[in-house]
């Protein structure tokens, strides 16, 4: 359970299989780059510590083991509990809070005691807190081993999804039925690469971009919606990206970008007092976790939005915001864009998560999100905001987050994925890991655009398809100038 976008990591592992850290930005940024980090065994003791012990999360299936200077944690469903896939030594301490820092990408975690027996857990860069109770001892099933037989890995597995993903009916998806074709094709002899392409098709079945499937390092399964284009792998994302960016450069800024966070943020001033800004990302920037690629998209935002572009009669007139390529990162980069687009402060969204397992409607309270503007310059003019089907989680919530702005920006392109919750990243018997979405993110009226997307204002079939990116006409670009020169008559 994070951000988006894995607990574990670990670009060391990555780079051991002969990638670049340039492409293990990329990974991170797509959300794969999940090599499950084990336990740390045999840490020091720090000395006893108030929140010390058990906690169990309200939802997310998760208890939390604090003790000898870590976090681990353990995956639980109803007939099984498994060492889960975070691990993070401790690095501060007080009196009713602590901090811990996962040694794989970095990543930060906080908790903060909120009473007897109830305390509250935040990822660095994700929105929202997870509740936690206090529990008096680890239950009996987290110390009994677990069978790996491949007929137990299929019903973690599916009994997982059945607790945890709130979508089902969404997507007209009979869980059980699922179960009942695919359980047979699995036996005592079913050997790793059968049943990987079992899990691999029931995962197809759901078109759910925010679920993955990991067996080692050499198989991975993370379908996105019907009807999206399919990007197979990190090389053909690179070489669509490319050719995406080549294309507008071409034929709308008819001018390179100027780059920052390794090309993933790009900006551009256009004639008339227009800028045009395109993030491929919200990850990818930095090394290191959140806060390096928070202080690099703060660099790049306060060399675009500086006071000449934000007031005086120079300022820009209307901006381009791009995100039809832009397949996630951190919630809170999002909101740190945000808040540099609002002279005033509002609700961008409320997130709560499924927490009854036999009770599928069932979800945490709603914890509202809020912008607030940045103490740097900040834009409030006209916005057109281009979508697509490959803006994707923390994309979408960034779109989600603008709904509430003033003035409201007009989006143009098509459908965004419809995949939103920070990846509940789980562990099977047999060592392989795989996500799930288990959480929601509504609007001001209580609307989840989950699995649908979030529609644009003004629709432009074909966006960045084969046919136009063949072409020389950025349709979508051309009717976001249309509407802001509209704008600057009024």
């Amino acid at each position: 359970m994070n951000d988006n976008r894995t607990p574990a990591n670990d670009q060391r592992n990555i780079e051991r299989g002969g990638t670049s850290r340039r492409l293990a930005a990329v990974l991170a940024a797509l959300g794969i780059a999940a090599a499950v980090a084990a336990p740390a065994a045999g840490a020091a003791s720090a000395g006893r510590q108030p929140l010390d012990g058990f906690w169990r999360a309200d939802g997310y299936g998760t208890i939390f083991d604090i003790g000898q200077g870590r976090l681990t944690t353990f995956d639980t469903t109803a007939t099984s509990c498994l060492r889960g896939v975070l691990t993070a030594k401790r690095t501060a301490a007080t009196r009713d809070s602590a901090s811990f820092t996962a040694p794989a990408g970095g990543r930060r975690i906080s908790i903060r005691t909120r009473g007897p027996g109830r305390a509250q857990l935040r990822y660095s860069g994700s929105v929202g807190a997870i509740e936690l109770r206090r529990l008096s001892g680890l239950p009996v099933a987290c110390s009994t081993p677990t069978s790996d037989d491949p007929v137990k890995v299929f019903d973690v597995f599916w009994t997982t999804f059945a607790e945890n993903y709130p979508f089902f009916a969404a997507k007209g998806v009979d869980w059980r039925a699922v179960r009942d074709r695919y359980r047979p094709r699995v036996s005592s002899n079913t050997g790793d690469e059968e049943l990987f392409a079992v899990l691999r098709d029931i995962l197809k079945e759901l078109g759910d971009a925010h679920t993955a499937l990991l067996a080692g390092d050499r198989q991975f399964a993370r379908p996105l919606r019907p009807g999206t284009r399919q990007l197979d792998g990190i090389p053909a994302f690179l070489a669509f990206n490319a050719r995406v960016q080549k294309f507008i450069e071409t034929n709308a800024t008819h001018q390179p970008l100027k780059q920052w966070g390794r090309g993933v943020i790009g900006y551009a001033d256009l004639p008339d007092g227009l800028g045009y800004l395109r993030l491929g990302a919200f990850d990818g920037y930095a090394d290191g976790g959140f806060e390096p690629n928070a202080a690099e998209l703060d660099r790049a935002l306060d060399e675009i939005f500086t006071a000449s572009r934000t007031s005086g009669p120079d300022r820009l007139r209307g901006l381009i915001l791009d995100l039809r390529v832009n397949l996630g990162g951190y919630d809170g980069l999002g909101l740190r864009l945000a808040s540099r687009l609002t002279g005033r402060p509002y609700v961008a969204y409320a997130k709560q998560a499924r927490n009854t397992p036999d009770d599928p409607p069932r979800f945490t309270r709603p914890q509202p999100v809020p912008v607030r503007p940045a103490t740097a310059p900040v834009y409030t003019g006209p916005v057109a905001l281009l979508t697509s089907g490959l803006t994707i989680s923390a994309g979408e919530t960034f779109t989600q987050a603008m709904t509430g702005r003033t003035p409201r920006p007009e989006r143009i392109g098509e459908n965004t994925q419809g995949a939103f919750s920070d990846f509940l990243w789980r562990k099977l018997p047999n060592g392989w890991s795989f996500a799930l979405p288990n959480e929601r993110f509504l609007t001001r009226d209580r609307t989840s655009y989950d699995v649908t997307g979030i529609p644009p204002h003004l629709s432009v079939p074909g966006v960045l398809s084969d046919e136009e990116l063949n072409g020389d006409h950025d349709a979508a670009f051309a009717k976001a100038i249309s509407y802001l020169t509209d704008q600057r008559r009024r």
